[in-house]
């Protein structure tokens, strides 16, 4: 699934094809997705003119001048600028055609994404207002982290993963900062001092920066505005990495389930 980086890549990657420009018509051509597309956006979009694109947590926020759109790329979509006039492929649902001869097209192989309209304050959508703090503002820090782990039996990389708590980390992001932090993923959330909450929070944050300048990570599907891939998972420590020597100190890297979810470590590099 696209995690934060991969959102954050698109959201930039997005924003200068689409800021300012004239909305010449919507395409819907399977409106089957998370949830159903509106129909009534093949009228009310043309002649809108697109403003800014925001990010909370994975959803983009598409400023359409009196209502915003709402998206998600569910597990396996991508939004890619192209020209209007290619031809959609099998998995292409959705597109913004715009006046100046290009298109913002979902591609969504699982229908798990969404296209939402809104004409009331996006960030108290139904969908977002209960997320988390962002993990790349000032507001997840140090004092933060320690504050929201008193006496929780949860482990820490569960609750690195709660959107109602810190939203976008995701799970591979959750296990490459837990092992450059050296902390073990199952340790109970409350056992942090303060010391290694405040790294903790320095590390998500240096992690997520450095997968979004890689363009974020290409497991399976996903790819950015212009179609490339990202790079970041030849950066990984440890996601992916069971039973390969660690690449600190060559002790195997583990593997475990925590709530559903992989989790990766190193026994000797986190404690």
């Amino acid at each position: 699934m696209p995690e934060l980086p991969e959102v954050e890549t698109t959201r930039r990657g997005l924003e200068p094809h689409l800021k300012g420009e004239r909305i010449r018509a919507v395409i819907i051509r399977n409106s089957h997705l998370r949830f159903p597309v509106d129909p009534a956006l093949l009228s009310m979009l043309p002649g809108r003119v697109a403003g800014d694109i925001s990010r909370r947590g994975k959803y983009l926020l598409l400023d359409c001048g009196e209502g915003w759109l709402i998206l998600h790329l569910g597990m396996s979509g991508s939004l890619r600028v192209l020209p209007a006039a290619t031809p959609p492929e099998k998995h292409d649902h959705f597109d913004l055609v715009l006046e100046n001869g290009s298109c913002m097209r979902l591609r969504d192989p699982r229908r798990f994404g969404a296209v939402i309209w809104t004409q009331t304050d996006p960030v108290r959508h139904p969908l977002l207002e209960k997320l988390g703090v962002e993990p790349l503002t000032s507001d997840f820090n140090g004092p933060w982290l320690y504050k929201i782990t008193r006496g929780k039996k949860t482990s820490i990389k569960q609750t690195l993963m709660d959107a109602h708590l810190v939203v976008g980390v995701g799970n591979i992001y959750a296990n490459e900062a837990l092992f450059r932090a050296g902390i073990r993923p199952a340790l109970p959330a409350s056992r942090l001092g303060r010391d290694r909450c405040h790294r903790l929070a320095q590390i998500v944050k240096e992690v997520l920066e450095l997968a979004i300048a890689a363009g974020g990570s290409s497991l399976r599907d996903f790819v950015d505005s212009s179609g490339k891939p990202g790079y970041f998972q030849q950066q990984y420590f440890v996601y992916g990495r069971a039973g390969e020597p660690c690449l600190v100190c060559t002790s195997p890297i583990q593997l475990l389930r925590q709530g559903q979810r992989s989790t990766f470590y190193c026994p000797h590099c986190q404690k």
